[in-house]
């Protein structure tokens, strides 16, 4: 039955943005939406891909990261994230030729301590937006130095493609790539309707699995609901995110100008990098968020 499931689902997710690669989840990338102006330009394609820890790749799954021409992978998790989670038999860390990792946690160690862990599992089992926004402030407060290298990469080598990812391509993961989308000048929208992607790019094994996981820790014992509202991605919290961003920092330009130390000229590169005349393949979400 879990072979079943495990085959289904990643046929069945749109393509573009997702790319099949073989024992990571979540992998999508980040271009091809659509700039809000000028019209008929669009984020310029396979220069940043999206992901979830990747320590269960196979062979295949590398052969075809070779042929993406990837050359760095960006790693957000910390060192005491990632000891934990090889202890419970899931996501380690993984090298392959061709392709540098780059170490970038967002959280130090002490971070990951029970009870900085309590809170931050406090802010994502809440119901509405306010703990993921919380959460997420919590995330650009202690992420510049991270960002900024991922940022600068983007000013300075664009053709060389990368991937930034932490446990589920979800959190740390989805705030830089909201930022990068919103540099751009991408609709709030269309930034939130692309963070909610990962709701059906991590595979319901996947997501049982890390709700076992989640069961075990105090801060969640006995709140099923808390612990799968935890591993969502509802675009409604991205939202709440982007407005947060404006009231915090003034704009996304803003925060990377003044916390992430980035130059007016560097993030004018990255715009000129990732933006291209290229109509977006992807077409801006009608319903409503």
């Amino acid at each position: 039955m879990a072979t079943s499931t495990e085959g289904a689902e990643p046929a069945a997710l749109p393509s573009p943005p997702f790319i099949t690669v073989a024992g990571i989840p979540n992998f999508r990338d980040l271009g091809g939406y659509p700039i809000a102006s000028p019209s008929n330009h669009s984020v310029r394609r396979e220069v940043i891909y999206r992901c979830g820890e990747p320590s269960q790749v196979t062979n295949d799954g590398i052969k075809t990261m070779q042929r993406l021409g990837i050359t760095h992978i960006y790693d957000l998790r910390s060192n005491n994230e990632i000891e934990r989670a090889q202890v419970a038999g899931r996501g380690g860390v993984v090298e392959w030729e061709g392709c540098e990792r780059v170490f970038v946690p967002v959280f130090t160690d002490k971070d990951y301590s029970p009870q900085n862990l309590a809170v931050r599992y406090k802010d994502y089992s809440t119901s509405g937006t306010e703990g993921f926004t919380r959460a997420y402030s919590d995330i650009m407060n202690n992420a510049p130095p991270s960002y900024r290298t991922i940022l600068l990469h983007l000013a300075n080598e664009p053709e060389k493609p990368l991937i930034v990812h932490c446990t589920a391509g979800k959190d740390r993961t989805g705030v830089i790539c909201a930022i990068v989308l919103s540099l751009c000048g991408v609709d709030d929208e269309v930034v939130a309707h692309e963070y909610s992607l990962t709701e059906v790019g991590l595979t319901r094994e996947w997501k049982e699995s890390v709700i076992e996981h989640l069961m075990d820790n105090p801060a969640l014992k006995g709140n099923m609901e808390g612990a799968w509202n935890m591993i969502s991605a509802k675009a409604a919290n991205m939202l709440a995110t982007l407005k947060m961003i404006r009231a915090n920092f003034g704009s996304a330009e803003e925060y990377v100008i003044e916390k992430c130390g980035l130059t007016k000229e560097e993030v004018e590169k990255i715009r000129k990098n990732l933006i291209v005349e290229e109509p977006a393949v992807h077409v801006k979400p009608q319903q409503n968020l």
